[in-house]
């Protein structure tokens, strides 16, 4: 009986047991918050910058696949999801490819410095 009249004695009733809730959950909120802003956000807006170039895309923009091949494009077929693309002016080789093989649009000044650096 001494014992427990001892730790009753012990307990202060007007202290907390523990530190609060927001104090143990800060860490975890503040790793989610990091874990948004370095990968889902940047990640949303380069899906929604490549979904605008692929409905970009016109006939005679000069693409580059996903496979390396650089073309003209000649053709997009939408309701197909496809886009057919000249590979050789010479022998007018034309490849269908679909518009996720569409890695980017080649602006003018890259076309003419690639043709520069060829020569």
């Amino acid at each position: 009986m001494q014992n427990v009249a001892w730790l009753v004695a012990q307990a202060d009733p007007g202290k907390a047991a523990g530190p609060s809730a927001w104090l143990q959950l800060w860490p975890i909120f503040a790793i989610l918050i990091l874990f948004y802003l370095l990968f889902i956000r940047p990640q949303r807006q380069e899906a929604r910058r490549r979904e605008a170039m692929i409905q970009a895309l016109k006939p005679n923009d000069h693409v580059i696949t996903h496979g390396g091949i650089y073309g003209v494009v000649t053709n997009v077929h939408r309701e197909a999801n496809a886009v057919t693309i000249r590979v050789d002016e010479n022998n007018n080789t034309r490849l269908k490819v679909a518009m996720g093989a569409i890695a980017r649009v080649v602006r003018e000044e890259e076309v003419t410095g690639t043709a520069v650096r060829k020569d």
